[in-house]
């Protein structure tokens, strides 16, 4: 269980806002200027004379912001805008870093950078960097890193990391829920950071999956929303301080809004530009209703990127806003706007504040710890005030057995007065009256229930039955054996009275042996079974053959007790002699196969042959989804033309419903049907991919270990001679350098740990890089394996 609570609540401060320009060659500069400090823009447009003497027009601009990037390197870019956000993240800040602007400004250029070459990388892969820097640079604090990668396309969201082989694809639509502790989607995927390397193969994964178009503007224009989250969570490793902070990071590539007229988008894209364009006019208009402190109402769920965004843009975070604009005439229209933007969004203030959470383990531990503390005070207090007996540890047993007993005797009157120690005693006194209390009732009861029959008014049948006893009258009183000494309630009968024996209880055996009889045949208990039992709980009877036993472990001993033999021992001489020509590698690997390398052998046998089972089934659910598609476009064909022949016969409708006949609405559902097997079938194929993946790992896996283990039994059996063979054994007095070099053959380092040195040496960005492009290689062989084992299956069923 944890608490959360945002402490130390910061003052009120304004969104960040910067502006990038795009580098240009033919940069407007009678139109375009900057102010001075590089903290303005001045935007100047000559009157239009065709519009006559009475001209309105507005002509000049002025734009404030917090830094004008023009010409600005990556380097310089990240310094400017997001260091500091960063930074102050891993204190417990939560950050928001978002860019904005026309469709290829250099929005995706900013955020994600080319990972193609390193120097050029941009504010995302900086800020992971960054991240595990500093993490090791605060080796007192425990600090673990989570990402998530959700993509908004077409007002649907999607986790770009459910390609993972340990994530796939979600069953249930992701939504959008909203909690005490903020906004959160439900259904994305959170992925565990321990290094660089692992924070960028996931970025680079969902950068392959991300969804881009070509247009006349941008040949990779990027067509939905894509928001990358760091989480993070210290805790102190010095401080037993219950109290943690958490914080996270958002990185938010908007897609760029277009003009249909620039753009000449169609079609997909036309539609993809419509649902772009419509979430970032609500996203302005979220931030005009923050702009105005008048407003109470903020529209945040009008789309799912005002939604998800719920916590950056008016909550506790750090945001910062990267505007990024055209510096052409042409684009002049586009870039007003984006300017205007990045003004209305410097009116929106947050208020920054660090999260705290306390882990309630730990509180626990630290209370108990400040509990002992005070019972050591009180100790101390104790001892100088003469009190040396207060104990103030939870009574145990045979103190509350004492304390029953000072109660019961102070109730019979033995016991004047009970000592009085401390507040816990006094409690377990009043305890122990309540418990002597309730014993007292039940033995009365009791002795009542021994004497007397009770019988339950409402019971009518037991009352007419001890009516025919005559043990009650008519009127309903009890009559009874008078004994002269009762006051006419009468005694019970003779044989209920308690001076009577009580019967006797069975024993354990007795009880058994009359449960067997009763069952009788259909008892699976034997008396060999009852033998059995008996021995295996009293362990008392000895088993016939622990002399044997005995006798065999004494001769271990002494079988163990024999020295080993000498080396010219007839054992030792049924060694097979070593032959003078080692024996042909091929001819050696068949019998190597068959002795020391069977197991090896027969794993590798086994997953191959699983390897091709998986195979054949996914080229038999390939040959399926084949036939169901071509049953679909062919049941396609005959639906479009039985609607053609209704169009041509006329429609029909009724109360506004389009009537249709029975041929066509059969096929509407057989067409339904299909689709359905198709994505089951498609949804298998994919899995089945993933287990043939991991298959052929352990194929390849098993390969290599059996050439491996090939190699060291050829070297030991046929090349390194046998008098250094015998000095290498363990517990000999062989010492470093005692044996040359040339006379023994070892397994060097293979190609890839030679490639990973010169890597590390050669690069020029130097060691910083590595990670990078680890990542980036990884993630680029990982594609194009799927892409060739795709383009396999596609040659194999032609």
């Amino acid at each position: 269980m944890k608490r959360h609570k945002n402490a130390r609540m910061g003052t009120r401060k304004k969104v960040q806002a910067f502006v990038r320009v795009k580098p240009t060659d033919d940069f407007a500069h009678e139109i375009i200027k900057y102010g001075d400090d590089n903290k303005s823009i001045d935007i100047h447009l000559k009157k239009d004379t065709r519009r006559g003497v009475v001209n309105n027009q507005q002509t000049d601009w002025s734009f404030k912001l917090d830094g004008v990037l023009h010409d600005a390197s990556q380097d310089l870019v990240y310094e400017t805008v997001a260091r500091d956000a960063v930074s102050q993240a891993l204190d417990g800040y939560n950050g928001t870093i978002m860019c904005y602007g026309q469709t290829g400004a250099g929005k995706t250029y900013t955020m994600t950078g080319a990972t193609e070459n390193y120097k050029h990388r941009g504010i995302l892969p900086r800020a992971l960097q960054q991240v595990f820097r500093m993490i090791e640079e605060r080796p007192t604090h425990a600090i673990t890193v989570r990402v998530s990668y959700l993509e908004i396309y077409n007002e649907n969201l999607f986790d770009l990391l459910s390609t993972l082989p340990y994530v796939g694809p979600s069953v249930t639509p992701m939504t959008i829920v909203e909690s005490p502790q903020g906004v959160f989607i439900k259904g994305l995927s959170v992925h565990l950071t321990s290094q660089e390397e692992d924070a960028f193969s996931l970025l680079f994964e969902g950068e392959t999956n991300r969804i881009i178009a070509s247009h006349t503007m941008n040949k990779n224009s990027s067509r939905s929303h894509c928001i990358f989250t760091i989480y993070m969570e210290a805790h102190s490793r010095t401080l037993s301080d219950e109290k943690y902070i958490t914080s996270k990071i958002n990185l938010v590539d908007l897609a760029g809004s277009e003009r249909l007229g620039k753009t000449g988008s169609e079609g997909r894209v036309l539609k993809e530009a419509t649902y772009i364009n419509k979430s970032l006019s609500f996203l302005e208009q979220a931030i005009i209703a923050l702009g105005d402190q008048k407003r109470d109402h903020i529209p945040f769920r009008q789309c799912k990127l005002t939604h998800a965004l719920k916590d950056s843009l008016g909550g506790n975070c750090n945001m910062v806003l990267v505007t990024n604009i055209y510096g052409e005439a042409a684009q002049l229209e586009e870039t007003l706007s984006s300017l205007r933007f990045a003004s209305r969004m410097k009116l929106v203030t947050t208020e920054p504040a660090i999260n705290e959470k306390y882990d309630a383990e730990r509180m626990v531990k630290n209370l108990e710890k400040e509990l002992a503390l005070l019972k050591q005070e009180l100790a101390i207090h104790d001892s100088l005030s003469n009190r040396t007996l207060v104990n103030y540890d939870p009574m145990d047993e045979i103190q509350i057995a004492e304390i029953n007993s000072q109660v019961r005797r102070y109730l019979e009157g033995t016991l004047d007065e009970i000592d009085i120690i401390n507040l816990r005693q006094i409690q377990e006194v009043f305890n122990q009256f309540r418990v002597v209390l309730s014993q007292q009732e039940q033995e009365v009861e009791s002795a009542l229930r021994r004497k007397y029959t009770l019988i339950d008014k409402n019971d009518f049948a037991a009352i007419s039955a001890v009516q025919k006893a005559g043990l009650m009258d008519a009127e309903g009183h009890l009559v009874g054996e008078p004994d002269g000494q009762s006051f006419g309630l009468g005694v019970a009968p003779f044989s209920i009275k308690p001076g009577k024996k009580p019967k006797s209880k069975k024993t354990l055996k007795e009880q058994f042996s009359t449960s067997a009889r009763k069952e009788g045949a259909s008892s699976p208990v034997s008396g060999k079974d009852l033998e059995v039992v008996s021995v295996s709980k009293t362990q008392l009877i000895p088993s016939s053959k622990d002399g044997d036993i005995k006798d065999m472990l004494s001769r271990d001993r002494e079988t163990s007790s024999i020295e080993p033999l000498p080396s010219d021992s007839p054992k030792e001489e049924l060694r097979p002699p070593r032959p003078s020509t080692p024996p042909s590698k091929p001819v050696a690997f068949e019998e190597f196969k068959n002795e020391r390398g069977s197991e090896i052998n027969r794993i590798f046998k086994e997953n191959k042959s699983i390897l091709n089972e998986r195979r054949r089934r996914a080229s038999e659910i390939t040959q399926r989804i084949n036939a169901i598609k071509q049953e679909i476009d062919v049941t396609k064909e005959a639906l479009n033309f039985q609607k053609s022949l209704r169009e041509k016969q006329g429609e029909y409708e009724n109360k506004g419903l389009m009537i249709i006949d029975e041929e066509e609405f059969l096929l509407i559902l057989k067409l339904k049907d299909l689709k359905k097997q198709y994505r089951n079938e498609y949804q298998d194929l994919r899995d089945l991919r993933a287990e043939i993946q991991y298959c052929q790992r352990l194929v390849d896996e098993c390969r290599h270990r059996l050439l491996m283990e090939f190699d060291i039994w050829y070297n030991e059996s046929f090349v390194i001679p046998e008098d250094i063979q015998a000095a290498l054994k363990i517990g000999s007095s062989i010492r470093p350098g005692m044996v040359p070099v040339n006379r023994i053959v070892s397994l060097g380092e293979d190609d890839q740990d030679r490639f990973s040195q010169l890597q590390q040496t050669v690069l020029p960005e130097g060691p910083d890089s590595i990670s990078f492009y680890n990542a980036k290689v990884k993630t680029e062989q990982k594609h194009n394996y799927m892409k060739t084992m795709v383009g396999f299956q596609q040659s194999h069923r032609k």
